[in-house]
């Protein structure tokens, strides 16, 4: 780390600590030619997530975006905001370390499914039932039947 005073680029570390939110590590510093204290932040880099639509269009991810659709689907039922906020901050690292860069909608939605069907069926179904498009009531009641199979 180059020392911002006189550009020496060996220093020492004096403290480390979290910051508050948890995301990044302060560190203070102390140059070893001309001895003056600075403070670096160290973080994770993240690359950009490109999300590929249906229709072939790209977007940016948005895990906010994962746990709206989430919420809907629990509407009405006991799965508390905090299991949806954690299923939604899985699935975004597992997109983080997978390396690719670009993601199809349809994967994102197989992810959202795996982590609904454990914490509510209901909720599962019903964004199935979106996500998949069911065209009629057998497309429904495969569906059902499936999950009716694994118990």
């Amino acid at each position: 780390m180059k020392c911002p005073f006189c550009g020496y680029e060996e220093s020492k570390v004096i403290d480390s600590r979290h910051s508050e939110d948890g995301a990044s590590i302060r560190r203070r510093r102390e140059c070893l030619s001309c001895q003056k204290r600075f403070t670096t932040y160290e973080t994770v880099e993240t690359l950009p997530l490109i999300v590929i639509k249906k229709d072939g269009s790209r977007q940016s991810f948005d895990r906010d975006k994962v746990t709206r659709s989430m919420v809907r689907a629990c509407e009405k039922r006991r799965v508390t905001m905090a299991e949806m906020e954690a299923a939604a901050l899985e699935i975004e690292q597992i997109l983080q370390n997978s390396m690719e860069r670009e993601v199809s909608s349809e994967y994102i939605g197989e992810l959202v499914m795996e982590r609904l069907k454990p914490l509510d069926e209901v909720a599962y179904i019903r964004f199935a039932s979106v996500y998949r498009q069911f065209k009629d009531i057998n497309t429904f009641m495969n569906e059902l039947k499936k999950i009716l199979a694994e118990k």
